[in-house]
């Protein structure tokens, strides 16, 4: 049908509802994408979870490397496009969306084009993200947050969740 879906494994495993069959659903042609269902916002969290949990289900922990990546850095903005058609989501071309993120990695061991995708999934996370660019504009940049006012964000985060969370327990 062109349906897609997105996996949201540590939400999964969290309510525990099971294990995605994504290696099933990509053999039928499915587009799986990868989220968090708010459970983190952490896609590089997100992204080893959904690799950890396929070598589980599976029993075998050389499977699902190539497909768990690509659900992040392929399908995602496969996925993305549809909804936003025109934006050269997933691409660096002229014109595009210009969203990009400026990592701060060190490695401790080699990089090279033939390790790449390891580095991503085991050596990267947040703390090495250093600037964000959104439409060609910084919303992060050297760590700080550009144009908004962090702390009054935060504080009305907080008031909605509270409310929410009231509203969840009084319905």
């Amino acid at each position: 049908t062109g349906t897609a879906v997105v996996h949201n494994p540590q939400s999964n495993m969290n309510n525990a509802v099971g294990v995605a069959d994504v290696p099933r659903m990509l053999a039928a042609g499915v587009l799986v994408g990868l989220g968090t269902d708010a459970m983190t916002t952490n896609m590089l969290e997100e992204v080893r979870a959904a690799l950890w949990v396929r070598h589980l289900a599976a029993g075998n922990p050389s499977v699902g490397f190539v497909e768990t990546l690509s659900t992040l850095l392929v399908n995602n903005a496969t996925i993305a496009g549809r909804y936003w058609p025109g934006l050269g989501l997933g691409t660096l071309v002229e014109g595009g969306a210009a969203d990009l993120v400026l990592l701060d990695y060190h490695p401790p061991t080699p990089l090279s084009a033939g390790n790449l995708a390891s580095h991503l999934l085991f050596g990267l996370d947040r703390s090495n993200v250093r600037s964000t660019m959104v439409a060609g504009r910084f919303v992060l940049r050297d760590r700080r947050v550009a144009s908004v006012d962090e702390a009054a964000v935060f504080a009305s985060a907080r008031g909605a969740a509270g409310r929410l969370w009231e509203r969840m327990q009084n319905p």
